[in-house]
């Protein structure tokens, strides 16, 4: 059987060949009984589980037929409406529920959207249980009628109790710092702008307008052209892009300079570790990060741990092991003392109440990490797990390395979805990087 779900739940073209509104009633069906069959024994709760959304137009159909897989299995739904990822993940912790379903793609364009399942406690679904739901699919149940049938209701209180939460797990009042915030036109639009005016910010939003149509639309975390103007045009102390669902950050300094994750976990974990929160002076990234990071951590006495890429895995090693801080270059940065999930909004504000605390600019925060030059080659290839095992990449990858010495590295990843060979370098120029990159790309491209 083909899997259906990926490293962010189940995401494709709304309507199209693999998202429709069927498979959304038949995941979500199944899940509630698959949730349901894994209860303590004894215990005859009705199952209930939460539905929240980004605003693409897609989610309102999509929303509509979870609810109906849902109900269909004698799960009691609670509707959230359109709020960001995390809130949601937080939402199913505080209150008890026992499954969390947010519809959204993330910073995908807004014709593709997703279906993102959290268990108990607001993680994520263990492999386990994702496999047993796919499985659920075509397996014979019966149907609850009558009384049995779950109702669905509505938790108008839902962003206020998120915001809520949000300013208890702010150290600091953001009071001073005038912010630029970049909404996407997706599941921040009100809840960010919200929660950093309510934070004490003198907030200027951009892009919060979102109809349905335009979410990730040449704005967000992945376009931050129009906020690095718009935070010199305002004057601002930082701005703050969000993706689509709000679960990652980027920021951009009071000159207009990109501040990416690596940056922001470099902050966050100085911060941490001054005020004893960081356990065991750890932060946990993936392989992606840039050496730099490798290097300030080293220099400030904090240990880096790294995982696979994905924030799955960053999640995994944390809570195995009680780590507090962890995240990746792309902006999701999770602090499982506050949060089960990826939070951006949590990320900014910690970061502005740092600003706020030392009096300190962005840019004088940032400056611990010096970003290397990075250069990154997909590489097409017939047999990427071939390619892996060729003693002529070896080799190559071998005497790139010895080349670079501690002042850069070479990552060698196979992509998970195609036939790619992904070529990462770091070097101390862009010129070394780009020249190296390709020499490596040349052997993974002859290699079998």
């Amino acid at each position: 059987m083909r899997r259906l779900f990926g490293t962010d739940g189940v995401r494709g073209l709304a309507n199209g060949e693999l998202l429709t509104p069927e498979l959304a009633v038949s995941v979500s069906a199944s899940a509630a009984r698959v949730l349901a069959a894994h209860r303590a024994a004894g215990d005859e709760h009705r199952p209930v589980a939460l539905v929240g959304r980004d605003p693409r137009a897609s989610g309102e159909m999509l929303e509509a037929a979870v609810l109906a897989g849902l109900t269909s299995a004698g799960a009691d739904a609670v509707r959230l409406g359109v709020l960001p990822t995390p809130a949601v993940a937080h939402l199913v912790d505080s209150l008890g529920a026992d499954l969390g379903v947010m519809i959204s793609a993330s910073h995908n364009a807004m014709p593709d959207n997703g279906i993102k399942l959290f268990a108990a406690g607001g993680h994520k679904l263990p492999d386990a249980l994702e496999l047993e739901i796919e499985q659920g699919l075509d397996a014979e149940w019966t149907r609850p009628t009558g009384a049995d049938i779950g109702r669905v209701r509505d938790l108008p209180e839902a962003l206020e109790q998120y915001v809520a939460h949000l300013l208890v797990a702010t150290p600091r009042p953001l009071t001073g710092v005038k912010v630029v915030v970049d909404c996407a036109h997706g599941a921040a639009s009100e809840a960010a702008p919200t929660a950093y005016t309510k934070a004490g910010a003198e907030v200027v939003a951009l892009h919060a307008a979102p109809d349905g149509l335009n979410i990730n639309a040449g704005v967000g975390s992945t376009h931050m052209d129009a906020l690095q103007a718009a935070v010199v045009e305002h004057g601002a102390d930082l701005g703050i892009a969000h993706d689509g669902d709000a679960d990652r950050c980027l920021a951009v300094d009071a000159e207009g300079r990109i501040v990416d994750g690596d940056q922001i976990m470099a902050i966050l974990a100085l911060a941490m570790k001054e005020s004893g929160e960081l356990a065991e002076d750890t932060l946990v990234a993936t392989v992606m990060s840039n050496l730099a990071l490798h290097l300030a951590m080293k220099a400030e006495g904090v240990t880096l741990r790294t995982t696979a890429v994905g924030d799955r895995y960053v999640l995994e090693d944390l809570r195995a092991h009680g780590f507090t801080l962890g995240g990746e270059q792309s902006g999701h940065v999770v602090l499982p003392g506050h949060a089960t999930t990826g939070d951006g909004l949590l990320t900014a504000m910690r970061l502005m109440s740092r600003m706020a605390e030392t009096g300190r600019t962005l840019a004088e925060l940032a400056s611990v990490v010096q970003p290397l030059p990075q250069v990154l080659q997909n590489v097409k290839v017939a047999d990427k797990e071939a390619v892996a095992a060729s003693p002529a990449v070896a080799e190559a990858v071998a005497k790139a390395e010895a080349e670079l010495g501690e002042t850069g590295r070479v990552l060698l990843r196979p992509s998970g979805t195609e036939q790619l060979v992904r070529v990462m370098v770091e070097a101390g120029t862009q010129e070394l990087a780009e020249t190296t990159a390709g020499r490596i790309a040349s052997v993974v491209a002859a290699a079998v």
